[in-house]
Formats: structure tokens, C-alpha cells, sequence
């Protein structure tokens, strides 16, 4: 394989799971071709596997670099693949598709029977006319998905000719097609369901969406439940459906999404909309944490748009209102073929592109980053939030767990390069202690790790860059005063939580809050190590709670491990099973060793117990 077909192996290997668009580019970074898929990782790898026909392999043999759009489902996907044929006329999707041009989708409203046909050109017959789209596959796979949507027929017989003449088809017993040859349905609703096939291709399926959910509504009041049933299956088909609405609606003439995700970087991704239809994508990738969203999405917007003079569009949608909207759109509209306007789509089919936009920006970043690199540059965010001197490689973490007054124990847990270092993992009971005091607590944990290290004890000797702490500025303040008492100078965080017991924000030892949410790769790595922290206590606790409980059954003869078991599941704690009588105890283990246990804890009722036994 030559290496710049590794190359792009290598890319593809990256690409998510996910439907969508990849579109093939030459040296020129001209479009060569346009194709869809259901899953693009598995699809575009295969063009750069094992063997292929001729003009798939001319084809290939001039594939310099690909980009994808990802989409929201295979539906959409095809309407993605339709408008950038249309736009790009790639050469090799004429050469690999049939050559009759770009067929449309026609309905002929005057015949009291509409069907949904396929139609090579646009004829001036007084019918409506839909499209072109990028091939006549594609054109039945639409008329096929809004028949089965619509309950329409899609069969080869004639209305109103065959009503009642045959049996419906199998269509009928298959639950894809209400069967209109039976007389008992009327042209009305025929007519009407065509009218909603109408309002789909137009885009306008919010329309019909609301109105179906009148009807149903109506219905219901008036106790007609079947119908009510039935167009609430409708109108959940056709909410499936809509997601075409997003790259078809002709309600987005001249049209731009942009939308960026933070992650190990920021990506902006820049969506294109023109007459319609989806024609391009953008990415534009910062280095820098995004902090202020409406100050990053302003400056964006100028560094973007401003050398597009006369090309930029009528609408920019956007997710945050910059402060500056007013004089920015001024600036934009200046030397511009019309006037721009800033948009913050709340709802609707507007922000729906603006979360197509957001979901490719999403994609990008995982594209472009390893998940080495991922990490790391999580850790150059968390050095740089926290104002550490030091790269944090090594992150430590204390957790304190307790069962009321009985069982305290600490863990800490040890991040090394971002990834959990189990091997490093340790664990401490604390000494003279008979109550439950958590500053007390993590002060020990905290003073005997580093007194080891200190004493030169090699499990200890690595210490870390950055120390987390399981609680707020008092606990923080706590540890960092254990390591004063050993001459330790190291950066001492608390992890606050929230109601729910999730890590919100770090916590200085003098009481200064850090917030994390802003910074999501950084969010996620907090509250990873919060919890592995807290699970490694609340293991240990349970563990030492486990050895103590049967510590006292082992002592019993006759009492091995499986009827240790059964009595711990059943009672749970080794107090249960000294309080259950004798009767209680021979319904869990045999009578033998049910006798052994209640004499083990009654020694003056043995005699009876024995007694009891024998009968």
C-alpha cells in the first residue's frame, strides 16, 4: 500500500460508528466523490482494504483526502448525499451511478388518486414537483420511507380502479400500508394523507406534526380512542422522519450554523445552507480552553466571516448572542451582497441545524485528537486552571470512609498521565481511633503516607504533582497542614461536591473556589478521579466490615465458609444471628449447625438447644 493510502487508513480508523456523508477529494482538493453511509468508520476504511473493481480503484488511486459529515440518521444521510451531488457534480459518482440525470419526485394533485412517482425531468403538466435528487435509488428510498410513514400505498395497483376488486396485499397484513383498495376507505382521507406527503417534502413537517396532534386530541375528547391510537403512531412516524427536514427545508436559503464543543481542544464547526440545501462544512480547530462563550463566539464570527466580503450569508446561526451582535452585524453587512443577521435559535427546525453543527464539531475533535494526546492536553487545561509550576502527571487523592463510629478507613487513589495507576493504589486503617472525626482522619491518612515516603519506603517514594482531597477548604486546609508537619511542599486541592455527590468545583486550602464546568475534558477527569476515590474507600470499609462479621462465626464448629454465607446474606451482620431464635436459624442452615450457632451465642440455652435438635 503506498503511504499516503495509510495515511488515510489511518485517518479513517478514527471516524466514529456513526451515519453520515464522506465526500472524496483529489490533490486539488477538488470533489471527486460523494458517498453515504451507515456506519462511516467501517465504509470509508473499506476503500483503503483488499481488492476493488476497476473504477473504484481508478477512483481510489486519486483520493488525496476525505471529509466527512456526520448526520443524525441513514435518512438523513441520504438527503446529505442528494445535495452535495448536486452541488459538487463529483465525477465519479456519474461514472459509478446510471448517467440519466437527476430525477425528482412528482405527485399530480389533479387525479383523484395521487401517487408519488419518479420522474426524469420537470415537466410543465400541472403537477408538483420535487427536487432533483442525486439519483433514482435515492428517489425510492424517499417515496418508500414516506409511504411506509403515511401508511400509503406503494404497490403497482391503480386507484380508484382495483378498490375493492382483490384482496389488499401483503402490505396491508404487514401494517406498512392502511390498504386504500378496500372500499370502507374514502378519496377524503386518501387526498389528505397525500397532503401530508406534501408537507413532508416541502419540509414543513412541523406543520403536520401539529396538526396531527389536533386531531388526535380531538379524537380522544370525544372518546374515539382507536383513531386517537392510530394518529399518535402516525405522528410519532413522522417525527422519526422529520430529521430530513434539516438538510431539505427551503425555509434556510443562504444560511450558516455555526457551533463549536470543547474538549482536549475546541473545534468550531461551520455549516453551509444554500437554496436549501447543505452544501459544505467547515472546521476551525483553537488550542485555547473557550471560557467565555458569547466573548470566543464573537471573535470567531469576525476572524470567519470578515475576509468573506460580499460572500458571507443572509443568516449566521450561532449558540450564544455575542455582546457585540449589533455593531457585529453591521460590520458583516458592510461590503456584503445583503444584510447579515445574528441568530440564537431556541427551537425548532433552526436549532436543529445549529445541533447538526454541534454533533460534527463533537466528531471532529475525537478525529483529530489520540486518546494519549486527549489526555494530555486535559492535563495542560488542569495545570493551566489551576496555576500549578508543575505538569500534573501524577495526581494522588484521599477519601475518608466510616461506619458511624467503627471501620474508618482512607484510600487514595494515584491518576498517572490521566489513566488510574491501581498498582499505586493504597490503603490505611486508622490507629486510636474510636469515633468518627474526618479532619482527624484524613490529617493520619495524609501524615502516614508521606512519613513513609520521607522514611525512604519505596511502595511511597513517588510523590505526586498535584494532591485532591475529598472535601472542602477545611479538609484541603487539613492536609496540607500534615504535609507542613513533615516540611512537604506540594499543591493541595479540595473536590467540592454538589446534591448529587458530584465533583462541581476544586477548593483552595484558604477557601477560593476554581470552577471546572466551563472546561469539560477537565470536568470529566475531576469527577472520574472523585469517584474512583470514593469507590476504593467505600470498598476497603466493606471489606474490613465483611472480615469483621465472620470473623466470629469462624470460631463456631460445624460453621464453614458457604454456611457463613448463608447466614451473613440472610442477616446480614453477626448481631442479627446471635439475636435469631433457634426455629429462625434452622430455616437457613441445617439443624446440626443451626444448634452449633445458637449454642455458640447462648451457652446457657445449650442444653435445650441440643434438646430441640434431637428432635
Amino acid at each position: 500500500m503506498k503511504p499516503e493510502l495509510e495515511t488515510l487508513r489511518s485517518k479513517a480508523n478514527n471516524l466514529p460508528l456513526l451515519p453520515g456523508v464522506y465526500i472524496m477529494l483529489d490533490s486539488k482538493s477538488e470533489v471527486i466523490y460523494v458517498g453515504k453511509a451507515k456506519k462511516l468508520k467501517n465504509r470509508v476504511g473499506s476503500y483503503f482494504h483488499g481488492e476493488h473493481l476497476p473504477k473504484v480503484a481508478a477512483m481510489i488511486d486519486k483520493i488525496a483526502d476525505f471529509n466527512v459529515i456526520v448526520a443524525n440518521s441513514e435518512f438523513e444521510a441520504l438527503i446529505l448525499e442528494n445535495s452535495l451531488i448536486k452541488r459538487h457534480k463529483p465525477h465519479y459518482n456519474i461514472l459509478l451511478k446510471d448517467d440519466k440525470g437527476y430525477p425528482f419526485i412528482r405527485i399530480d394533485l389533479n387525479k383523484p388518486y395521487p401517487v408519488l412517482t419518479v420522474a426524469s425531468r420537470r415537466l410543465n403538466d400541472g403537477a408538483s414537483y420535487f427536487g432533483p435528487f442525486g439519483g433514482r435509488g435515492v428517489v425510492h428510498e424517499i417515496i418508500r420511507s414516506i409511504c411506509r410513514t403515511l401508511l400509503l400505498p406503494d404497490c403497482t395497483r391503480s386507484f380508484p380502479a382495483e378498490i375493492g376488486k382483490e384482496r389488499p396485499c401483503l402490505n396491508y397484513h404487514l401494517g406498512t400500508c392502511d390498504g386504500w383498495c378496500l372500499p370502507e376507505l374514502s378519496e377524503e382521507d386518501y387526498r389528505n394523507r397525500i397532503q401530508q406527503a406534501v408537507l413532508i417534502l416541502e419540509g414543513r413537517s412541523d406543520d403536520l406534526i401539529t396538526e396531527l396532534r389536533s386531531r388526535m386530541e380531538a379524537a380522544a375528547e370525544d372518546y374515539r380512542f382507536e383513531l386517537a391510537a392510530r394518529l399518535r403512531d402516525r405522528m410519532r412516524s413522522v417525527e422519526a422522519l422529520v430529521n430530513k427536514q434539516r438538510v431539505i427545508s427551503t425555509a434556510f436559503t443562504d444560511t450558516d450554523a455555526l457551533a463549536f464543543c470543547r474538549g482536549a481542544i475546541c473545534c468550531f464547526s461551520v455549516m453551509h445552507f444554500s437554496e436549501g440545501d447543505l452544501v459544505g462544512k467547515e472546521t476551525v480547530v483553537i488550542d485555547e480552553p473557550i471560557e467565555d462563550d458569547a466573548g470566543a463566539i464573537s471573535e470567531i464570527v469576525k476572524q470567519y466571516y470578515l475576509p468573506r466580503e460580499g460572500m458571507r450569508p443572509g443568516l449566521i446561526l450561532l449558540q450564544a448572542e455575542p455582546e457585540d451582535r449589533e455593531d457585529l452585524e453591521q460590520l458583516l453587512s458592510e461590503g456584503n451582497r445583503r444584510k447579515v443577521h445574528l441568530e440564537v435559535p431556541q427551537r425548532g427546525e433552526r436549532r436543529r441545524l445549529l445541533e447538526m453543527a454541534e454533533m460534527n464539531a463533537s466528531e471532529e475533535i475525537l478525529r483529530r485528537t489520540t486518546e494519549n494526546r486527549r489526555r494530555s492536553k486535559t492535563l495542560e487545561l488542569l495545570q493551566k486552571s489551576l496555576s500549578l509550576d508543575r505538569f500534573p502527571e501524577r495526581i494522588e487523592s484521599f477519601d475518608i470512609s466510616n461506619l458511624g463510629n467503627t471501620g474508618i478507613v482512607a484510600a487514595m487513589v494515584v491518576f498517572r498521565n490521566g489513566k488510574p495507576l491501581k498498582k499505586d493504589y493504597r490503603k490505611f486503617r486508622m490507629k486510636d481511633m474510636d469515633f468518627q472525626d474526618d479532619y482527624a482522619s484524613m490529617y493520619q491518612a495524609v501524615f502516614r503516607r508521606f512519613r513513609r515516603a520521607s522514611d525512604g519506603d519505596e511502595k511511597f517514594s513517588d510523590l505526586p504533582d498535584l494532591l485532591l482531597i475529598d472535601g472542602g477548604e477545611v479538609h484541603a486546609a487539613t492536609a496540607r497542614r500534615a504535609l507542613a508537619d513533615l516540611g512537604i511542599s506540594l499543591p493541595v486541592f479540595g473536590m467540592v461536591k454538589d446534591d448529587r455527590h458530584r465533583t462541581r468545583a476544586l477548593i483552595t486550602p484558604e477557601g477560593m473556589e476554581i470552577g471546572i464546568q466551563s472546561t469539560q475534558a477537565v470536568f470529566s477527569l475531576i469527577g472520574r478521579i472523585q469517584e474512583e476515590t470514593h469507590r476504593f474507600a467505600i470498598e476497603y470499609q466493606r471489606s474490613l466490615r465483611l472480615e469483621h462479621y465472620g470473623s466470629e462465626l469462624d470460631r463456631i464448629p460445624g460453621v464453614g465458609e458457604k454456611r457463613k454465607a448463608d447466614l451473613l446474606k440472610a442477616y446480614k451482620t453477626v448481631k442479627a444471628v446471635r439475636s435469631a431464635t433457634l426455629e429462625e436459624l434452622c430455616s437457613v442452615v441445617p439443624k446440626n449447625v443451626a444448634a452449633a450457632v445458637y449454642g455458640y451465642f447462648h451457652g446457657e440455652e445449650e442444653n435445650q438447644s441440643k434438646e430441640m435438635y434431637e428432635l
